[in-house]
């Protein structure tokens, strides 16, 4: 199947599946940055009174009362804002926390948090219909369906990229990413090839042969706020003994992607798309 078949094909929507609508919800929780920068993007801010410490974008959400880490959250935190409704990411917790959540007298609108194309689209529909606003949703998911399958296209042909996205380095040893992650699934979508893809799931702190054998032509890492990518390279990653023996070491090959990137929102094409711009100036 190629590139352009396999998008198209995930972006198929399940009939049946909307969320029910909270047309007159109008003190809404946003737990999650993607979910948060949807709810925005569908002209629905307004209505937002609390949001948790993932969601930064638009810059307009850093203004409201934060209630915690995504995955930390406490109920009562939450509940003491007085929410009338919760739009939530379903990888949000602790378990504890959003079981008593679902006990509480609130509706809470679970969305899929998963790091392909027909994930951004569904959650488009899904929380245009839980806002009341489905036509809404239904244009923008229309219009992420059109951007993914343009950056399908150009990403059909020319070089593939061997890249390894590092997370962080704990003291010259490298975590990683592997398959089933939002790194792995931005650097597919970028037409590049995640070196550690076949070898495990998650993120893992890897061996130095394991970096050596795997010879990444580019290394990929995320940005960090208030620095430059010499920063990075000064960070000793670039300089590590096991890098300096692949490809992208030998050559200083570095990118940095937005922390956002790997969230798979709205803006998940375009993020894409740019990286895919920045593969292909390091392989020509």
């Amino acid at each position: 199947m190629s590139r352009l078949a396999l998008i198209l094909t995930l972006c198929a929507w399940p009939l049946g599946a909307l969320a029910q609508p909270y047309p007159d919800a109008s003190r809404i929780v946003a737990i999650g940055g993607p979910v948060t920068e949807l709810i925005y993007l569908l002209g629905a801010g307004d209505r937002v009174i609390a949001r948790d410490t993932t969601s930064t974008y638009p810059e307009a959400v850093n203004d409201l009362p934060d209630v915690g880490y995504m995955r930390q959250l406490s109920a009562e935190g939450v509940l003491s804002v007085n929410p009338d409704l919760i739009v939530t990411r379903d990888t949000a917790g602790p378990a504890e926390a959003m079981d008593q959540l679902r006990a509480a007298a609130i509706p809470m609108v679970e969305v899929h948090d998963g790091f392909s194309p027909a994930a951004v689209v569904t959650a488009m529909r899904e929380v245009g219909a839980a806002l009341g606003l489905p036509d809404k949703g239904e244009a923008l998911a229309q219009q992420a369906e059109a951007d993914f399958a343009a950056l399908a296209e150009k990403t059909e042909t020319g070089p593939v990229a061997r890249v390894m996205f590092v997370l962080s380095n704990q003291g010259g040893r490298l975590n990683v990413a592997g398959a089933g992650t939002g790194a792995d699934g931005l650097l597919s979508l970028a037409g590049g090839h995640n070196v550690m893809a076949e070898a495990f799931q998650g993120y893992k702190i890897v061996s130095d042969e394991a970096i050596i054998a795997a010879a990444p032509d580019l290394i990929v890492m995320m940005e960090r706020t208030g620095t430059s990518e010499l920063d990075d390279l000064r960070d000793g990653v670039m300089e590590l003994p096991a890098i300096q023996q692949t490809p992208a070491g030998a050559n200083q090959a570095l990118i940095r992607v937005p922390p956002a990137a790997l969230g798979f929102g709205p803006r998940t094409a375009q993020f894409a798309l740019e990286l895919h711009g920045q593969f292909a100036n390091a392989v020509e």
